[in-house]
C-alpha cells in the first residue's frame, strides 16, 4: 500500500464551513465525514443505474454551492487497492482524462499533505483548480480520504484558470469482502461562478457516473500497471561476482595522504568519506 495513516489526538468538533484557521483534521472530522456519506435525510436521488448512485442537495444559505454524493459497488476491487489508486498521482494522470496537472506541494504529518489539481470543465465553462489540504486514515477494513481548500502563496489564482473552494470533498471506501467494496464520493464545492442550471443536471445525471465507471475500470487495471512502473520493478540486487575485479593491490600511499595522516596537512580529516 502506497500510503500509511495514524490519526491525530482529539481537538473537538469543528464546523465544516467557516473554518477560522488550518488545521489538520482530528478523529472527530473524520467521523463527521462518514456520517454525511452514510446520511439519507436532505439527499435526492438523481440516478441508479448499474450499481451506481448519485445523489444531489442544495445549499439553502448559497444556491451556488452544491452537494453531490455519488456511490458505487465494486465487485472484485479489494478497498486496499482502490485506496492505493485514489493515492497515486502518476496513474491519476494516466486514467483521469479531465486532469490538466496535479502534483504535491508538501507534506505536513504522516497522514495529511497539501497538493494542487486543475481539470477540465464542460464546455463553454472555463476550466477549474484548487489547492487543498488532504488527509487520510485507514479504519480497520475501511478508509477515508477528504480535503479542504487553503491557500498557499507560491501558488495563488491564474489567469487561465477559476480557482475553485472545496468546502469538504473526499472519498470513504466500505470493505465488503476480500475482492470488493463500495466507495462513497461526497463533494461539497464552491465553483466560484453562477452555473447555469444544465451544468448542475449533467453533473449529476451523466458526469458523475461516467467519473465512477472510469474510476472502476481504472482499479481493475491498476494491479498491472503498478507492478510495471513501480521503483523497484526496475530494480535488481547487485550480485559482487558480476563486477569487473579491479587489483588496486600494489598502488602506493600518495604522498598528499602521508603527510594528512600525519596530520601535516592542515585540512586533513578522520571522517574520509571519499570512498561512500
Amino acid at each position: 500500500m502506497e500510503k500509511s495513516a495514524a490519526s491525530t489526538e482529539p481537538q473537538g468538533p469543528r464546523p465544516v464551513l467557516g473554518r477560522d484557521s488550518v488545521q489538520v483534521p482530528d478523529d472527530q472530522d473524520f467521523r463527521s465525514f462518514r456520517s454525511e456519506c452514510e446520511a439519507q435525510t436532505g439527499w435526492n436521488l438523481t440516478y441508479s443505474k448499474a450499481g451506481v448512485s448519485v445523489w444531489v442537495q442544495a445549499m439553502e444559505m448559497d444556491r451556488t454551492l452544491h452537494k453531490i454524493k455519488c456511490r458505487m459497488e465494486c465487485h472484485d476491487v479489494p478497498a486496499e487497492t482502490l485506496y492505493d489508486v485514489l493515492h497515486d498521482i502518476e496513474y491519476r494522470k494516466k486514467w483521469d482524462s479531465n486532469v490538466i496537472e496535479t502534483f504535491d506541494i508538501a507534506r505536513l504529518t504522516v497522514n495529511a499533505d497539501v497538493g494542487y489539481y486543475s481539470w477540465r470543465c464542460p464546455k463553454p465553462l472555463k476550466n477549474r483548480d484548487v489547492i487543498t489540504l488532504r488527509s487520510w486514515l485507514p479504519m480497520g477494513t475501511d478508509y477515508i480520504i477528504m480535503n479542504y481548500s487553503v491557500k498557499h502563496p507560491k501558488y495563488p489564482p491564474r489567469k487561465d484558470l477559476v480557482r475553485a473552494v472545496s468546502i469538504q470533498t473526499g472519498y470513504l471506501i466500505q470493505s465488503t469482502g476480500p475482492k470488493s467494496c463500495i466507495i462513497t464520493y461526497l463533494a461539497q464545492v464552491d465553483p466560484k461562478g453562477s452555473l447555469p442550471k444544465w451544468v448542475v443536471n449533467k453533473s449529476s445525471q451523466f458526469l458523475a457516473p461516467k467519473a465512477m465507471k472510469k474510476m472502476y475500470k481504472a482499479c481493475v487495471k491498476y494491479p498491472e500497471w503498478k507492478q510495471k512502473h513501480q521503483p523497484l520493478s526496475e530494480l535488481s540486487v547487485q550480485h559482487a561476482d558480476s563486477l569487473e575485479n579491479i587489483d588496486e593491490s600494489a598502488v602506493a600511499e600518495s604522498r598528499e595522504e602521508r603527510m594528512s595522516s600525519a596530520g601535516g596537512g592542515g585540512e586533513g580529516s578522520d571522517d574520509d568519506t571519499s570512498l561512500t
